[in-house]
């Protein structure tokens, strides 16, 4: 039983700390920069493919794939930024959503005729794959990787966004943007960095996360949802609302499928209906 209970544990763990690597860019674009893209998981999708390429086409290894697909989606996103996310930050909701999801097919369909519609494998290092003995327990080494990972960017972000000069930039320019950049400030370079940080996150999150989130052609679409929940439920712009909602989100879908596999993600979805309705600003909102 205490086997079962720490394994649950584990796995729960483990994906909930993808799903906030994955997430937390898109919990920024709508929190900070308010925001609705649904297109982040079209993104985590590109970070995905290329890297699944690097490695089995390139021979590239484990960390240099990782790189160059992190970068390469930077790549990719920037001018997307510049041309069409532009012209929608001030805009209604409604058409910040019907421009994000037509972004989301465009890019599912350039990646079918690319790639083909097939699933993606991203191998891992030898290092990753076998089990890490801890003493009283064996624990995958991709899992603790994932899960260190997942702590590292919570770390790294929230000191970026509430103890640097950049984290006063972003919120000054949402705040009122002509009156910072009165003051010098560069909004559209603030946008397009943070932007750029988002993506990133995203495609990391892609690529670490695909033995337990396989990259496949729908990818986008298939967890588009869920990465609305975790904001959801989280709060727009919350680093700590994320990671709580990542971590209760993957601890009920982990023990629902452990316990019950056919009921698939019913149990998911039946704790948003609940948190939602509980909580509606966000798990820490109302606590603030």
């Amino acid at each position: 039983m205490v086997q079962t209970f720490f394994s649950i544990a584990v796995d729960a763990f483990a994906f909930g700390m993808v799903l906030f690597v994955i997430t937390i860019g898109m919990s920024m674009t709508m929190g900070l920069m308010r925001v609705v893209n649904l297109a982040h998981g079209a993104f985590a999708m590109i970070g995905g493919y290329v890297a699944s390429y690097a490695i089995q086409a390139l021979d590239f290894g484990y960390a240099t794939a990782l790189l160059i697909a992190i970068c390469t989606t930077i790549v990719v996103a920037i001018p997307i930024e510049r041309l069409l996310y532009r012209r929608i930050y001030r805009a209604p909701e409604l058409t910040q959503v019907l421009m994000t999801i037509g972004i989301t097919f465009c890019i599912i369909g350039i990646a079918n005729y690319i790639a083909g519609p097939t699933l993606k494998i991203i191998p891992l290092p030898e290092f990753l794959r076998g089990p890490v003995d801890l003493g009283f327990r064996s624990i995958a080494a991709y899992k603790l990787s994932a899960i260190a990972i997942g702590g590292g960017v919570a770390i790294a972000l929230w000191f970026l966004i509430e103890r640097t000069a950049f984290g006063v930039y972003i919120r000054a320019t949402v705040d009122n943007a002509a009156m910072a950049g009165s003051l010098g400030v560069n909004a559209k370079l603030i946008y397009a960095a943070s932007f750029a940080i988002a993506v990133g996150l995203a495609a990391l999150g892609g690529i670490v996360g695909a033995q337990m989130m396989p990259i496949e052609p729908y990818y986008a679409l298939r967890y588009m949802v869920m990465f609305l929940v975790v904001v959801s439920i989280g709060g727009a712009g919350s680093i700590r609302g994320a990671l709580v909602a990542c971590l209760l989100l993957g601890a009920i879908d982990t023990t629902g499928r452990f316990f019950v596999p056919e009921y698939g993600e019913f149990f998911s979805y039946l704790a948003v209906v609940v948190l939602v309705s509980l909580f509606p600003n966000g798990l820490l909102a109302r606590a603030a």
